[in-house]
């Protein structure tokens, strides 16, 4: 089984899809760090960021493995070094490489198979899991989304910056050549802007129970 969760920066998946997986018994993938584990590696490596060419380069040396439901690059652990401001300020970028799209895409499907997984992103149910058998796209406003950010302590940069910088991302994501933000035509949407962390688990997990235990039915909740 695989169920696919995409939204915008900042709207919550990581944590709605993370209890979710558990809460259903299927593995957490976060694609999301496969992209910041290679934009890491191209900064600590001291390539030139804006190299487009050096960028894919680096990514295609990148060994990207999940150890449970954490990622490791080339053998380490990064999950705690790869959501500071430096990545944040190039993985936009990089993520719109489409030659590093199919290099991270296809690393996600290799680690599906054969598995019951819960992957989220920005193009899991469009691009990467076209069927995936349950599609979930998150979203809320800006402000809400960069408060949410600015809350997690994971940037030194203000609320009006943070905010600013979640729209710009925005903006990269939507235009992508490949891989662009957008809901899959049959996804449940669910507007997370003035609802707990708690409500938004319950509707996504509810989702995937229904689906799993009766393949052949998925309702609008």
């Amino acid at each position: 089984m695989v169920a696919a969760i995409d939204g915008p920066a900042g709207v919550g998946k990581s944590t709605v899809a993370r209890r979710s997986a558990e809460a259903a018994g299927l593995l957490y993938v976060n694609s999301g760090s496969f992209y910041r584990a290679i934009t890491y590696a191209v900064l600590e490596a001291g390539v030139a960021p804006e190299d487009s060419a050096a960028v894919l380069r680096t990514a295609r040396e990148c060994r990207l493995e999940m150890m449970g439901s954490c990622l490791t690059l080339n053998g380490r652990g990064v999950e705690d070094l790869i959501h500071s401001d430096s990545v944040d300020e190039w993985v936009a970028a990089h993520s719109s490489i489409p030659q590093v799209r199919s290099i991270v895409n296809a690393r996600l499907r290799e680690i599906a198979l054969g598995r019951e997984v819960l992957v989220e992103g920005r193009d899991i149910g469009t691009v990467v899991f076209p069927d995936a058998d349950v599609k979930i796209f998150l979203d809320a406003d800006v402000p809400t989304r960069a408060a949410r950010r600015h809350a997690q302590g994971v940037t030194n940069l203000p609320l009006d910056q943070v905010e600013r910088s979640i729209s710009a991302r925005d903006t990269v994501d939507r235009n992508k050549p490949t891989g662009k933000l957008q809901a899959a035509a049959d996804a449940i949407r669910i507007d997370t802007s003035h609802l707990t962390i708690d409500e938004v688990c319950d509707k996504v997990i509810k989702a995937i129970l229904v689906k799993k235990n009766n393949p052949g039915d998925i309702r609008r909740i």
